[in-house]
């Protein structure tokens, strides 16, 4: 089964999670399909990447599941932080401009892979949480350069509190560009799309790259940083607790490192 579905037309690339029935969740297998199609939108020297998804849910988050069953979930963690992060990345480098799309929930590493785009477009139905410290992990996929664009005490409340935002809370925050109704989401994503190719492509890389350098200057290091550490939280007891009880459906008991 195909778990990233990609086509390029007109210089669009229209990359689609398409693991829905599962809530394409965030595994290795994943990210490595989501790396060949970043690969290939460069290839074909794409002007606008949209990133969206089927089904219910942009992402559920880490395959949690994948985490109870790893012989080595310190090195699964690790491993699926540091290629999460190259993607990551290759989307913020690449001459294109990433849109990503989220109708439904975004939760976890899905939340830090929408904010990956340089505009993120949401259906009013749209939810984000963080929910990293629900199973006791820190976050990644470079959630911690969220503070640069929506303010340190704000991302802090995501973290420590994992609210569940909404689409026009999410708006109102800065995280997303644009709401739309959701039978008018469509429509409206072809819209973004229409005016991002009736501009100049050359201007528009120069003020992403701009922007971004400025904004995250230390991007690397931040997110070797955030690899290190939820490292280390999923080899926790609290991490092993969380993961625990997130499975048994019930409200986890951390016992503390």
């Amino acid at each position: 089964m195909s778990l990233v579905d990609y086509h390029c037309t007109d210089r669009v690339a229209r990359i689609t999670l398409s693991n829905g029935r599962r809530g394409n969740p965030v595994h290795p297998q994943l990210v490595d399909a989501l790396a060949e199609a970043v690969r290939r939108a460069r290839a074909d020297d794409a002007h606008v990447v949209v990133l969206s998804h089927e089904g219910t849910a942009f992402s559920v988050g880490g395959d949690v599941a994948a985490f109870a069953a790893a012989d080595d979930t310190e090195r699964l963690v690790d491993d699926l932080a540091e290629d999460l992060h190259r993607v990551v990345g290759e989307l913020h480098r690449m001459n294109a401009v990433v849109v990503s799309v989220v109708a439904g929930t975004a939760a976890g590493a899905g939340v830090a892979l929408a904010a990956a785009a340089d505009l993120v477009l949401a259906g009013a139905s749209a939810r984000f949480t963080l929910a990293y410290t629900k199973i006791g992990f820190s976050p990644d996929g470079g959630t911690s350069l969220l503070t640069a664009s929506l303010g340190l005490h704000r991302v802090l409340r995501l973290a420590l509190l994992n609210p569940v935002v909404t689409a026009d809370e999410a708006l109102a925050m800065g995280l997303v560009a644009h709401v739309f109704p959701d039978a008018g989401l469509g429509a409206g994503v072809e819209e973004v799309v229409r005016r991002l190719r009736a501009g100049s492509r050359a201007a528009q890389v120069a003020a992403k790259r701009l922007l971004r350098e400025t904004a995250t200057p230390g991007e690397e290091s931040a997110l070797r940083r955030e690899s290190v550490s939820i490292r280390a939280r999923a080899a926790s007891p609290d991490g092993r607790e969380g993961v625990a009880a997130f499975l048994a459906k019930r409200t986890p008991s951390f016992p503390g490192d």
